[in-house]
Formats: structure tokens, sequence, C-alpha cells
């Protein structure tokens, strides 16, 4: 699950290769779910353990200090396309395996942040992305434990797929009576109904009350919607 949420957040071309330093809870499970879309991946940790439980599920898994230029030269970390630092405990090491990549040329560096410092850090040092997993899986978690979301996506501009029950106010009227778009200010993308495809949404689309659907619009607004809440009045 860890590694899936935040694989959807990289936009990688197929066959990209990866290099993903720190193979702990974070770093272990990306590189496991990179390994699964197709990207070769090389992992890097210090500790000799978590190398060689990565050793014969990655493509190659290293025991090496990433915050030595000398080494990671060695390795040819250069010739990569992308860089995952995810080490979390250690903000020095995190912070200086970031300049490594930098000094190395990675054009595509992306860095685990415990905290709002940390991340602000490494974006001035370099990072091109920061996530915050614990934060982020705390706040889909939240989401999720509500009951009314059954699924959600979450982007950094607060935009957000989701997949929802049908809220009642929708039961038996199709998209285009129920003004979704104009009164909720999300748009509904796709139904699936029980024993049935899945069907992209048309104006002429009849939501019934067991169905499932997939919207996309601003996290808050997809959370009114979803409870059955007006953001706006019926047009």
């Amino acid at each position: 699950m860890l590694g899936r949420i935040f694989t959807e957040q990289f936009a990688f071309s197929a066959g990209d290769s990866v290099v993903v330093i720190g193979l702990g809870r974070f770093g272990g499970a990306v590189a496991q779910s990179l390994m699964r879309l197709g990207h070769d991946v090389m992992g890097i940790d210090r500790k000799e353990d978590l190398v060689q439980f990565w050793g014969d599920k990655l493509t190659h898994a290293v025991q090496a200090d990433s915050t030595n230029e000398n080494v990671m030269l060695q390795l040819g970390v250069a010739d990569f396309s992308h860089a995952i630092v995810g080490i979390g405990s250690d903000l020095a090491a995190s912070l200086m395996t970031l300049m490594v990549l930098n000094e190395l040329g990675i054009k595509d560096i992306w860095v685990k942040a415990m905290t709002p410092e940390h991340g602000q850090i490494a974006q001035r040092i370099g990072a091109h992305h920061v996530v915050y997993p614990e934060a982020e899986m705390g706040a889909r978690v939240a989401h999720l434990i509500t009951g009314r979301l059954m699924d959600f996506i979450e982007f950094e501009d607060g935009f957000a797929i989701a997949k929802i029950h049908a809220p009642t106010e929708c039961h038996h009227h199709t998209l285009a009576e129920s003004h979704i778009r104009s009164r909720f200010g999300v748009t509904v993308v796709g139904v699936k109904r029980a024993n049935e495809d899945f069907q992209h949404a048309l104006p002429d689309t009849l939501i019934l009350p067991a169905d499932t659907l997939i919207v996309s619009g601003p996290t808050k607004k997809i959370e009114l919607f979803a409870g059955g809440k007006r953001e706006g009045t019926r047009k």
C-alpha cells in the first residue's frame, strides 16, 4: 500500500532507471513498487541486513555510504535518470546525500522529509520534489476512516481523484439532472456498478443507490459531495 501510494506521484517513463537510497520501510516499499512497474532499480543502504534482504528483489542492491561522492560515482549513480532519498532518521545523511546527487547532476531528485523544516532545507539545496509519508498517510487514513471516501489520490495543489459511494441526492437521477458540477464543484469521471463494466460518465448516465463513483476536483469539495453537502446552489 505505502509503495503504491507514493509511486503514483512519480512521473517516470516506462523503463526509466531509478536509484533508491535508504531501504527502510518507505524506501523499500517504493523500490519494490517501482520494480513491479518495470523500472530498473538500484537500492543503496549502509545497513548490511537491509541490502541482503533486498538483494534478490531489486535489479541491484548495494551496501554503501551515499554521502561519499566518490563511492556514488564508482557505483554509476550519475547514470540514473531519477533518485529517491528515503533516509528518514538521519537528517544530516539525508541532506548530504542530496548534495552528492546534485553534484552528480541527477535531474530528478525526490526526498523523503520527516518535518516541514527538513523539506524546506531539502528544496533549498536542490531537491526537485519533497514527500512527507507520515503526514500524507495520516491524512489518507483520516479520509478513509470516515467512510465517505473509499479511496483517493491527492495531488500537491489540493486536487484529488476519489472513489466514493454515490450520495443519496444523486440516486435515480442522471448526471445532467443532478447538476453535480455546478452544485458541488466536482466532476464525475466514471461509474462502476456491481457485475457491470466500468463506464465513463456522460450527461445521461443514471446513478443508482449502490453505484460507486469516480470523481475529481478539490479535495474539500469532494468531501462535501461525498457527505451529501452542497457547495453552491443549483443552476
